[in-house]
């Protein structure tokens, strides 16, 4: 879930036909006499027509798509050669077949509150006269990872500034560039967004969302010179994954057609992972997701807190509502409006379940002790039956993996939010990495099991661990390229052992782990096309 660094409209023309009605009269002659026929008299001009109601509900489009920017495969290659990050993404992704349109959509959706609001998305289609990039094309709807940076615009990859740079980098060298058509929203609450928070990790909402975003590019999609070959794959890293999920469940709830989904690192099991927080558990970038979480799930519920200063310490607590996402992101830890580690304060009962989670208790905490207190009371009087610590894996399997009954506002609405709760009826792949210390690959293991216990056929759901490097099958080739990444950015980290160590954990989810899961995605989404063909 951790942040990821990783428009001129174009017009659309419409014509409008005039129809003219033309009237002849007839004459003729018969001897002497003259007759002269007087023509009917014309039929009474019709009413104009209504003008057409303008389309504003869900998934309507606010404005043409503006082009964004445009690459030729030949410009992209060149530009990733250019840079040792670039090179990397090439050794990964493969050299681009394909240039890269890129167009910036605004589109109509909602909020959490079902209220109506706008959000933006960035729409890549793959140009080119390689057969891969021509003709009809297959779609990938994806969805990003958590980002703090409210100016968050994937449209806008090729600008260095800006916070989506890397993630827009890695999608459109990975997907538009070899042939997908990517539609790639930037949720609501952020870019252009006028809702003034962020469904952060709303099932309901993300789902409904990312729909919409597909729904509205559909639109366009004859007017940029995209061409849909029917096929939707459905994907996105990190929060992305819980909502690539998210979408998936909506888009089959709804009837409409899904090829395959591909959640990566996702956090989709979100009240264990939840619970292992209260537990003495937390993840790295706990200080950023809680605040997201009770912002969100109060916006969704209403019942989270009476008062932010129920959660939060008081240097914290006013003004946390409307911290996130933020205009100035890089200030947050800075500023001191969120203490970068310190999540729960020194002594705190529960305590880490391990020494090395001790960095996230300390002075200055987030989160007081009162809560923690009634949040890991919670646990215990009404634990859920999917939700149990690593030490009892084996229940992860089970049927009825939020068969409780939470008395916090905040457990509630994660059980709400967990997506342990339906099953795909196409393939699905889950892709992470098990020493992950901010999205725990245990999310990925109970919702696999979960799904392989309502009876999902496991034929129809792929786990890649990125860490069986022994594992021998289509995706040991990601698996390899993985452990050399992160070979190489240990030996390449100057310090002892430990220096080395952190290094690799600091940078496991949002920089090594990322490009060789979306790889792995691809090449799934790849199979599937060759198996239905």
């Amino acid at each position: 879930m951790q942040k990821q660094h990783l428009s001129t409209p174009l017009r659309h023309a419409a014509a409008l036909a005039g129809l003219t009605l033309l009237l002849a009269a007839c004459g003729g002659s018969d001897g002497d006499s003259s007759v002269v026929v007087t023509p009917p008299a014309p039929p009474p001009a019709p009413a104009p027509a209504p003008p057409p109601v303008a389309d504003t509900g869900r998934g309507s489009v606010v404005a043409p798509p503006e082009q964004a920017a445009k690459l030729s495969a030949a410009d992209f290659t060149a530009s990733l050669q250019g840079s040792a990050q670039g090179g990397a993404v090439l050794q990964v992704a493969g050299t681009p077949k394909c240039g890269v349109d890129t167009r910036y959509l605004e589109y109509r959706t909602i909020g959490a509150k079902n209220e109506a609001t706008n959000a933006t998305a960035a729409v890549m289609v793959p140009t080119g006269t390689d057969a891969a990039c021509s003709g009809k094309r297959p779609v990938l709807l994806y969805a990003h990872g958590t980002t703090a940076d409210r100016s968050y615009n994937l449209a806008k990859w090729t600008d260095t500034t800006q916070a989506a740079a890397g993630e827009g980098l890695l999608i459109a060298a990975t997907f538009a560039a070899q042939g997908f058509i990517v539609v790639a929203p930037n949720y609501a609450g952020y870019d252009k967004s006028t809702l003034p928070y962020h469904p952060y990790l709303d099932g309901d909402q993300q789902g409904k969302d990312m729909v919409d975003a597909l729904t509205a590019a559909r639109k366009t999609f004859t007017a940029i010179g995209a061409s849909d070959a029917g096929t939707l794959f459905v994907s996105g890293y990190s929060q992305g994954g819980y909502v690539a999920m998210a979408a998936h469940r909506e888009l089959q709830a709804t009837g409409q057609a899904v090829t395959a989904s591909a959640p990566l690192s996702a956090p989709s099991a979100i009240s264990l992972l939840t619970d292992y927080t209260f537990q003495g558990w937390p993840a790295l970038g706990s200080t950023l997701f809680v605040p997201l979480l009770t912002t969100s799930w109060q916006q969704q519920f209403g019942n989270v807190y009476t008062t932010p200063a129920d959660v939060y310490e008081a240097p914290y607590a006013t003004g946390i509502e409307t911290l996130l996402p933020s205009l100035t992101p890089d200030t947050l830890f800075s500023s001191n409006k969120l203490p970068q580690l310190a999540l729960f304060p020194a002594g705190a009962v529960p305590g880490p379940v391990d020494p090395s989670l001790s960095i996230f208790y300390g002075a200055n905490n987030l989160v007081r002790q009162s809560y923690l207190t009634l949040a890991a009371g919670d646990i215990q009087a009404n634990p859920c039956p999917g939700n149990a610590l690593p030490s009892t894996p084996a229940s992860l399997g089970t049927a009825t993996p939020l068969g409780c009954t939470p008395s916090t506002g905040f457990r509630k609405a994660a059980v709400a939010n967990d997506l342990r709760n339906w099953t795909p009826t196409k393939p699905v792949l889950m892709c992470g990495g098990a020493k992950d210390p901010t999205v725990n690959f245990v999310s990925t293991q109970a919702t696999i099991g979960y799904f392989l216990a309502k009876g999902v056929p496991a034929a129809a759901l792929t786990t890649v661990d990125l860490e069986e490097s022994a594992a021998v099958d289509a995706y040991a080739p990601a698996r390899a390229g993985f452990a050399q990444a992160k070979a190489s950015l240990a030996a390449n980290t100057v310090g002892t052992p430990s220096d080395k160590a952190q290094a690799v954990t600091l940078a496991y989810h949002g920089a090594l782990v990322p490009p060789f899961c979306l790889a792995t995605a691809r090449g799934f989404f790849q199979g599937v096309l060759a198996a239905g063909s």
